[in-house]
This record gives C-alpha cells, structure tokens and sequence, in this order.
C-alpha cells in the first residue's frame, strides 16, 4: 500500500514512524513535512490546505490512502476533495471536522446524543459575555469557537482577562463559548472510526501551561505520557459507550458519517466523566505516546477505517512499556516564538536508549560547511520520547534525551509524568466506572449541555 501522509509537525512524524513499521506500508511519502520526516522519507511541498494540489500530488504518486494530520485541511474539506477523485482518506469530511472547527456545533451535537459535558453559553458580544462569565463564575473557562491551534482557550481567575480573551476573537470574527470550569484530572484518548464503528487507542495524558505545576499560558501541548495506571478499571469502556458510540451515531444519522480519529478530550470531575472538548484528528503531543506504544500495524487499522470495515471486536496490541513525550519550544513561545535559531544535538538524544526524537517546527537552513543545519521554524520545535518499564524509567530516559540537545531560548518543562509517577493524582469516587446499565433513551445524570445562544442552560 502506498500512503501519503498530510502535514508537517510532530504528530506527522509520529505518524510516519509508526505506518513505517507496517510490513503492509509497501511506498510512504509526506507533505509538506520537516526537517525530520524528511530524512526516512520523501517529502513534497504541498499546500496542506488546497485540495486540488493535495489530490493532484496522491494521484501522481499513486497513493492508495491519505492520513491527513492537521485539523487546517480537514475543516478545509481537503478529504471531500480526495474522496471525490476515488483516494481513500483517513480523516473525517469538511463537514463532519466542524466538531472541531465549531465547539459550538460540537456541543449541539453532544446535547442531541445525550453525552456528558460542561455547561457553557455562546456569546457573541461583551454584554453576553459578561453575563456568562457572571453565571458560572471563577475559574472563568473562555473558548474561541474556531480553529485556534490548541491556543484558543484562556482558563483564569482574572475576570478582565477572561474578557479580553473574548474581544479578542470577536475583533478576530469569531464567537466564544463561556463554560463552567471541570475540575478532575483531565484523559485523552483517541478513537479510530469508518462512520459506525470505533476502536479505541490507549488512554494518555497531556501538558498544557507552558510552565511547570500547571503555570502560565495554554500551549498546543507541552508534553504526554501512556498508560494511565492511575486511569479507573472501565473507563475506556464508559467512555465508548457514554461519548464515542453516540457522537458516532448522531453524526451518521445527520448524514455525515464521521471516518477519522475522534479526539475525547475529557475530565474526571466529583459528577463523573465530562468532555472538554473534542478534535477530529489525533492530539500533538499525545500521539507521540500513544504510537511509541502501539504495536498492531497503524496503516491496516487506518485503511479499514477509510474503507468502512473496522472490526469492534479487534484487539489491539500493545507493547508493555510506558512512553513520556516532553516538548522542546522556542524562545518567546507561545506568544511570539522566535525562528532561526539553530538545534544542536539531535544525534547525540536519539543514541540515548530508548529515546525516540520526533521533530515539529523544524527546517533545515546551510551551514558554513555547506550541508543542511536543522533550525526552528516554529514554536514546538520538537519532542522527545522516552520508553520504560513504567514511567518513571520512562521520563528518566525522556529527560536524558532532551538534556542533549540545545536550543537557545529553548523551553521544555521539567515535571511531565511526575505527579503520576508518584501516584498522587487523585480520582473522584463519582468518575470510578462501571456505573449501572441505563436504558438508551435514560439522560445520562448530570449530563449538561448548551444552547446555541445566550438561552437557558440545561
């Protein structure tokens, strides 16, 4: 099978390790990719977000399966575009990928499939955001209702900074969701699907703030690690049967069939378990995790979602170390990350044992000697995954690789994993599943939702 492999950041190169290892994968190209992916395979220049270009370039190849990474192209419909010309996709249709590019749309969709979530209101002015922020009160959680690249939430105590945030997407032409705040430890777990069927990967955890303990802005992910041993025994079941399965099926009865990977990004609160949002693609960095671990071939299990034939019943195969992912950012990121700069050190981290480096924002620019040097060309530069039996071996060989490599400016947080491999993180008794059997038409306890405008909360 020949695949192409959509996007350029660490997620892709993950993606691309991983489908590299399947004896199915018989040809693997990348667009555009980095300086990374570049060097196991061959990558065009491409504009991730023109259908045309990307079906131009799958049928010049004689690609037979395109896994699109970013949620740019998905929202874009860059998937119908390849779909029309007869290419199997794994990634969900322009319009199923608004549960990600719409958070409004995605909680009209979880109030009609009766999925547990937080209570929030679309606001749309400063007055109707105030009045939000007034009804569920501090922390105050502020979400813009695009794309915003894993940087559009603001969670604070500081109300003006909460309104800010809001005026800045209205300036921006979007609207904002207010909701209360979940407090819980948060999972992500990711599940591949044809439309009807979805099989579930391994449970992870991500990193946020940019700071150690939970400290300063939101990022697009500062680190992850998997398995979840602190995770209750039946949470992935709960979660299947309370969210996926019923997302799935109110998506196929609107007519558009979700085939991708649903991103349940979720929190185990003391009413039990919430979504905090959903992606339609997988989560950067948890994904860098996740594949560490995953030994089933990736490119067989993608293609049966492409193609509709997902097995429920498939067991997938995991290999029994944990895997800590820690992202290296640039200076100045994630306000205005500085580019240029040069990565030293990459050999030197990969030759750590057990460490994998996974590169994201990185190119590649001439040297005094005349042969390519990597440099940063985004905020996360890079990540770097440790794998272990358990998970503090797991972050020590993590950390020992990233010790390698230097970056000026460069940033990474010194605390992912801790709190779990400590075994200090605490779930509420109302999150520990199985809960009784319900019959389907049941509301789930608890299970708020939103209405599309400043109405009642329910």
């Amino acid at each position: 099978m020949k695949v192409l492999v959509l996007g350029s950041g660490g997620r892709e190169h993950a993606l691309v390790r991983s489908l590299a290892g399947d004896p199915f994968v018989t040809e693997l190209h990348a667009a555009p990719g980095n300086a990374g992916i570049e060097q196991e395979v061959t990558c065009h220049p491409v504009d991730a977000v023109d259908g045309q270009a990307v079906t131009d370039l799958a049928r010049r190849l004689g690609t037979e399966l395109v896994v699109i990474g970013p949620e740019a192209p998905l929202v874009a419909g860059v998937g119908d575009a390849l779909r029309e010309a007869g290419i199997a996709v794994f990634g969900p249709s322009a319009a199923a990928a608004r549960l990600e590019g719409s958070k409004a749309f995605a909680k009209e969709v979880m109030a009609a499939a009766n999925v547990p979530t937080a209570m929030a209101r679309v606001a749309a002015t400063r007055e109707e955001t105030v009045e939000a922020l007034d009804t569920f009160g501090s922390p105050y959680v502020v979400k813009d209702d695009g794309l915003a690249a894993g940087k559009g939430v603001v969670v604070t105590e500081d109300r003006d900074a909460a309104l800010a945030h809001a005026e800045e997407c209205f300036r921006a032409g979007s609207t904002v969701l207010i909701e209360e705040y979940l407090r819980g430890p948060e999972v992500s777990l990711f599940v591949l699907c044809d439309g009807r069927t979805g099989i579930p990967l391994s449970p992870a955890q991500d990193f946020k703030r940019i700071h150690d303990g939970d400290e300063g802005p939101n990022t697009g992910g500062m680190g992850a690690y998997t398995p979840l041993d602190w995770a209750p025994a039946g949470l992935v079941d709960e979660v299947m049967d309370r969210v996926a399965n019923p997302v799935l099926a109110e998506m196929a009865s609107r007519g558009t069939p979700f085939v991708g990977v649903l991103y349940c990004g979720l929190a185990l609160t003391p009413r039990g378990i919430r979504v905090v949002e959903f992606n339609v693609r997988f989560g950067d960095p948890e994904t860098q995790a996740v594949l560490a671990r995953l030994k089933t071939p990736l490119g067989s299990l993608l293609l049966d979602a492409a193609k509709g034939r997902l097995d429920e019943d498939e067991q997938l195969h995991w290999r029994p170390a944990s895997a800590v992912a820690v992202v290296l950012a640039a200076h100045g990121y994630p306000a205005s990350p500085r580019t240029g700069d040069r990565v030293h050190g990459l050999k030197k981290a990969a030759a750590e044992p057990a460490v994998t480096v996974l590169h994201a924002g990185t190119g590649t620019a001439a040297g005094k000697d005349g042969h390519g040097k990597v440099i940063a060309t985004g905020g996360r530069v890079l990540a770097v995954v440790g794998r272990g039996e358990g998970l503090e071996a797991a972050r020590e060989r993590a950390y020992a690789g990233i010790a390698r490599i230097r970056l000026e400016g460069g940033q990474y947080r010194t605390d992912i994993a801790a709190t779990a491999a400590a075994g200090t993180i605490e779930v509420p008794a109302a999150a520990r599943p199985p809960r009784p059997s319900r019959a389907a038409t049941e509301p789930a306890a608890g299970a708020d939702t939103i209405i599309p405008s400043m109405g009642t909360t329910v």
